[in-house]
């Protein structure tokens, strides 16, 4: 696929949203900042994780200026390619791929991001939130680890950690990650619901 499909690609899938998804930094709405972004079109999230939707976005947004939209997205994607030690242009470049389900390469962005800036933890953190979209448990349980060694009383990273340990049947894991969930919020609304599936992964 040439780099023109690729930006029309881009542009048509993001005119088709009402809002955008966002990454980790923006999520802030429930669990504060580092709170996951939902599961774009997932059945398996507690059905009271966070909306999806950028704080502020007005619905429609960008839709009435195709063009303006096509340009901001070459210039974003062109300024990550010629600028990789610019975080910001890999962040943003990371969403954009993000948005339209193309996870390998918006985990290529934010490796490169995370490379710059190691010790970001919102970048951490939207790497075990798109490694778990794109079902690479495992790598997204490592950052989701890595995430919580800087915090490790971030209730938003507790529970992704522990539904990502229970998407690919690590009880230990899930175990772990359930029980300091509790300590950190007792009154966590996934709770049950974790309890639930850890005693069903147990019982298999």
């Amino acid at each position: 696929m040439t780099r023109e499909n690729i930006l029309f690609t881009i542009i048509g899938v993001l005119l088709g949203f009402i809002v955008g998804f966002m990454f980790a930094s923006s999520m802030n709405q429930r669990y504060g900042p580092g709170a996951p972004v939902p599961i774009a079109g997932s059945q398996n999230l507690p059905a009271d994780h966070p909306p999806i939707g950028s704080p502020g976005a007005a619905p429609g947004a960008g839709a009435a200026n195709p063009q303006g939209m096509q340009a901001e997205v070459t210039a974003s994607l062109e300024q990550a390619r010629s600028e990789p030690n610019n975080f910001e242009a890999q962040m943003r470049a990371a969403e954009l791929y993000y948005q339209i389900q193309r996870y390998d390469d918006a985990i290529g962005f934010l490796l490169k991001a995370n490379q710059i800036r190691p010790d970001n933890y919102e970048t951490i953190v939207a790497l075990g939130r798109v490694n778990l979209d794109a079902e690479n448990y495992e790598t997204s349980e490592k950052w989701y680890k890595a995430a919580l060694l800087k915090k490790p009383n971030d209730v938003g990273v507790l529970a992704s950690l522990a539904f990502t340990a229970l998407q690919r049947g690590n009880a230990t894991d899930a175990e772990k990650a359930i029980a300091n969930l509790e300590k950190v919020d007792p009154n966590n609304a996934d709770l049950s619901q974790f309890r639930e599936r850890l005693a069903t992964l147990k019982a298999k």
